[in-house]
């Protein structure tokens, strides 16, 4: 018979085992490492990209933001619970569910003082380098998640199709990145969140010195064809956030485009806007761009 102390003794020790077994972790975030006490089970994903990510990996979120915008995420959407917006944070849900970590991005990042009374904030935005900093990410939530070999594999796919991208860029001339919103014209250069398309790629600017606002430089169809580049990548923001706003492909039908190179050759790229707006650095969002681009500038386009 075991005495009465030591079963109650056993009994505590089973109980507290995950956690007292439990091994703090470290991991890279977008301002450096940071520890957490052991591997979170409760994750929430308040940036689009870092749902992207989880989802490829196979892992659910305890709860995430909505809306995405993204067709791709709207089974993630209606099958887990939801924490607010990326700007307006349900804080009641949030402490209802008792997250171990929290996952913010560029948008839901002013949130992080308020967030962090509730769990572990991770500052996972991706800067300018969209894929370099994609690949830190997924490696980040392979670590996190205990997903570590898939996300090497996926990496690796990731790399791959960046490669292939990047030597069909080779030889195709300038390129001009605008994005409409309506009626209205921007540019992003390589200093820009879609700079990653000259950088990474290897894609030569059409124009110099634009400006690094997160929002572009205010252009008009004038300058399009004055810069005439010889790829036009298009980014319908209009259609990215589901506004009633005029359409990207209507908007440029003028005189004006009709008339640049791009066009001419048949080199008007529009890409998926939610992907590359909305979820850029994203693994799914990533490769659907890089895909788009691929098939756009490949042998049999």
């Amino acid at each position: 018979m075991i005495p009465a102390l030591l079963r109650n003794t056993l009994a505590a020790l089973a109980l507290c085992a995950p956690a007292c077994l439990a091994e703090p972790i470290t991991v890279e975030t977008a301002t450096g490492p940071v520890e957490l006490s052991q591997r979170p089970e409760r994750i929430l994903a308040m940036d689009v990209p870092a749902i992207d990510t989880l989802t490829a990996l196979g892992v659910k979120p305890a709860g995430i933001v909505a809306p995405t915008h993204l067709g791709y995420l709207s089974d993630v959407e209606s099958g887990l619970p939801v924490v607010g917006t990326l700007f307006e944070p349900d804080f009641e849900q949030i402490a209802a569910l008792g997250p171990d970590a929290i996952i913010l991005g560029t948008r839901s990042i002013a949130q992080g003082k308020n967030l962090s009374n509730f769990g572990p904030v991770l500052d996972m935005s991706i800067g300018l380098d969209a894929v370099g900093d994609g690949l830190q990410r997924l490696e980040t939530y392979g670590r996190l998640t205990g997903t570590e070999e898939k996300a090497a594999e996926m990496a690796e796919v990731l790399r791959d199709k960046t490669e292939t991208a990047r030597a069909l860029v080779e030889g195709q001339g300038t390129a001009l990145i605008v994005m409409t919103n309506g009626p209205k014209l921007s540019v992003f250069g390589a200093e820009s969140r879609f700079g990653w398309l000259h950088k990474t790629l290897g894609w030569p600017e059409a124009a110099d010195g634009i400006d690094s606002s997160s929002h572009g430089e205010a252009i008009t169809f004038e300058y399009i064809a004055d810069k005439n580049p010889d790829t036009l990548i298009v980014i319908d923001r209009g259609q990215a956030i589901g506004g009633a706003v005029e359409g990207a492909r209507s908007t440029l039908d003028n005189a004006l485009i009709h008339g640049t190179t791009a066009w001419q050759n048949d080199q008007v790229i529009y890409l998926s806007p939610g992907e590359i707006y909305i979820a850029g650095g994203g693994y799914t969002a990533l490769n659907r761009t890089l895909d788009q681009l691929i098939d756009a500038l490949g042998p049999e386009s």
